[in-house]
């Protein structure tokens, strides 16, 4: 039974994205440690543990809210830059 880990600091990710994130984690499991076997789904399990902003540390750098929503604008920006 795979067990699949994913940590990040609160904020980060919108309910929409953690929900995006699993369900591409269990199609990659199903792909690569399942052979393809839709069976395999059932035995997959994905944990997202999101821990507070100031638990991180980016380049000796602490997060804090402001700093995840600068990040996030700068995702935005080149995703938009992209398309």
């Amino acid at each position: 039974m795979p067990f699949v880990n994913v940590r990040t600091a609160k904020g980060m990710l919108s309910q929409g994205q953690k929900q995006e994130l699993q369900e591409r984690l269990n199609d990659l499991m199903v792909e690569i440690e399942g052979d393809g076997d839709p069976a395999m789904r059932e035995n997959i399990w994905i944990l997202i543990e999101e821990t507070q902003p100031e638990d991180w540390s980016i380049g000796g750098v602490s997060l804090t809210p402001e700093i995840i929503q600068e990040i996030k604008s700068k995702q935005l920006l080149r995703k938009k830059n992209k398309s």
